[in-house]
Parts: C-alpha cells; structure tokens; sequence
C-alpha cells in the first residue's frame, strides 16, 4: 500500500484534509516526524495560516530538510494546499520570508483598487480555468468550483508554467 502523509507542521487543516481522503477510500497518515515524511511515497503539504509562522515551523521541526530531500532528491511527488502551495515557492511579502523555492514564483498580497467590489481576504466559490494539460484536471468538471478564503496569491515568472487559474 502507497503510504501517504498529511505533513503537520503546527498550522492548517490537517485533519480536514484526512477526513476528506479518508472518505474517498484512501488510506493517509497525519504525521510530524521528519522520518515518516522521507519514507512516504506521496505528500500532502497542507496550510492555513501565516508564511513566515509556518516557515519557522517547518525548520524548528526538522521538516523542512526531509521535505526538501523528499522532494529534489527522492522527487516524492507533493500536493500543496493553500499555504502548503505558497510555501513551495521562493518568497512571500507575508512576513518577507524565503519559501522552498521549487517553483519560480514568489506569493504577493491581493492589491485591489476598488474595495467596494473586491474584498481582502478574497472568500467564496470561483471556478479555475485550466491552462494546461495534467493529471490534477482529469475528471473534473467542466467549470470546477473551488472554495477560497486568502489574502495572498502566486504570481509565476514564467506564465507558461502555470497550470491553472482562478476566474
């Protein structure tokens, strides 16, 4: 059986994030040993919470050197969720800290010009528009919703290496 692991690293939604693939049927674990995290065949980054706190976090713990020898040496492959996604980037403004830098990207508070119309944190169901092709998109309908409550957001250097949008 592939082992899975729910990285907990003091912030997020980790037990959300395990009720959910429990329901599907698949089998994880929740755990914060820097061991457990280099044996899994697959990781679930998940997060809520502030950038700079949840980058403490990971190097107080010792987990931030299992993930990043699970990642760019063992090439375990790793989903990010929320703040475990900006944390897979090279910065934030939030708390103006390095990120792992796996991806060219660096996260970036929401500037909005018309407050009344837009609202910080950004709350509520939008769809995604897929730029390109991946095994993430499979099966998903045709106009997916997704519900999101964030300040921050992604920006690529490089347009071509993003591989979905919200709309």
């Amino acid at each position: 059986m592939k082992k899975i692991i729910i990285v907990n690293y003091g912030l997020g939604n980790v037990n959300s994030v395990f009720r959910k693939i429990s329901r599907l049927g698949i089998h994880s674990e929740i755990s914060d040993n820097p061991t457990s995290i280099l044996k899994a065949d697959k990781i679930i980054l998940p997060g809520v919470g502030h950038f700079r706190k949840a980058v403490e976090n990971l190097q107080i713990s010792g987990i931030w050197h299992a993930l990043n020898e699970a990642v760019l040496v063992k090439k375990t492959p790793v989903l990010g969720i929320c703040l475990g996604m900006q944390l897979m980037t090279k910065n934030s403004e939030e708390g103006d800290v390095e990120g792992f830098g796996w991806f060219n990207a660096r996260v970036v508070r929401f500037r909005v010009q018309d407050t009344l119309k837009h609202k910080v944190p950004h709350m509520g169901w939008n769809s995604i528009k897929p730029m390109k092709s991946s095994k993430l998109m499979n099966d998903l309908p045709e106009t997916p919703g997704f519900y999101f409550v964030h300040s921050y957001h992604a920006v690529a250097e490089k347009p071509d290496e993003v591989l979905a949008t919200s709309v």
